[in-house]
């Protein structure tokens, strides 16, 4: 896959790029990133890319030229096209996963007080990353890259995936790690009673409530098994520990007694 990204600030990319799972995927040719300095292509003499807007108001406006010529000379037939615009429909897993089965994408940044409406008609979408404002597009499209490039095959492990927090509608399940206690913070017994079975419906039976309680709007979308409807029940009814949960929490208490 080949992400090409169009901005005024490619130092700003730097970091992120260079670190971590997408140093790794583009180390595996799993993913070519560019970035695109889109002053390079002003033909303007002064090497201007904005201006104030025409009929007046408060500050500079990217111009067309810069913008369309770049996007010209980096993208093919095949290469879908994005703004980053408050306009654009809200970004989220489902559309990364749809990116995902793109070959080329090219993310354009924009940048001061906004674009010349016409560079509109250049790209196929525009996208939103969420309803708050940003001095650029930068951060927006870091944010769509790291979030396609993890889910591009051979970039990380299948399994870390498919339990992430909105892969399925779900917010994720508390996880832990060692000491079993700390500072008085125990981990629940049950993760350490061996029964996966258990321990895998205790995880799904903390998604439900967790996405239940902090993100309605995720929850109402999710399509409710039988399963998870008697867990929903267990946890309506008031019933702290349902019978295979005190039963594999036994187990867990007597691993952690002979440990």
């Amino acid at each position: 896959m080949k992400i090409t990204i169009l901005t005024l600030f490619p130092e700003m990319f730097e970091g992120i790029f260079s670190n971590s799972i997408i140093k790794r995927a583009i180390a595996k040719e799993i993913v070519e990133i560019k970035v695109v300095n889109i002053r390079d292509y002003t033909l303007d003499k002064y090497g201007r890319v904005d201006t104030p807007p025409v009929g007046g108001g408060a500050g500079l406006i990217m111009k067309c030229q810069p913008i369309v010529d770049a996007l010209k000379a980096n993208s093919t037939p095949q290469t879908h096209k994005i703004l980053l615009s408050p306009r654009g429909r809200t970004y989220n897993q489902q559309i990364a996963h749809e990116y995902t089965k793109k070959e080329e994408i090219l993310l354009l940044c924009g940048h001061y007080e906004g674009i010349d409406e016409r560079v509109n008609s250049y790209v196929d979408e525009l996208v939103s990353i969420g309803d708050y404002i940003l001095t650029g597009g930068e951060i927006g499209a870091m944010a769509i890259t790291d979030s396609i490039v993890r889910l591009l095959d051979g970039a990380i492990a299948d399994d870390s995936i498919v339990e992430e927090s909105f892969e399925n509608l779900l917010l994720e399940y508390p996880q832990y790690t060692e000491p079993y206690n700390f500072e008085g913070h125990k981990i629940p017994e049950i993760l350490y009673s061996g029964n996966h079975e258990a321990i895998k419906k205790y995880r799904q039976k903390q998604s439900l409530k967790i996405t239940r309680d902090c993100r309605k709007d995720l929850f109402d979308k999710y399509p409710l098994t039988k399963q998870d409807k008697k867990l929903l029940k267990e946890l309506d009814e008031g019933i702290k520990e349902s019978e295979w949960e005190i039963k594999a929490k036994e187990k867990g208490k007597k691993f952690m007694k002979e440990k």
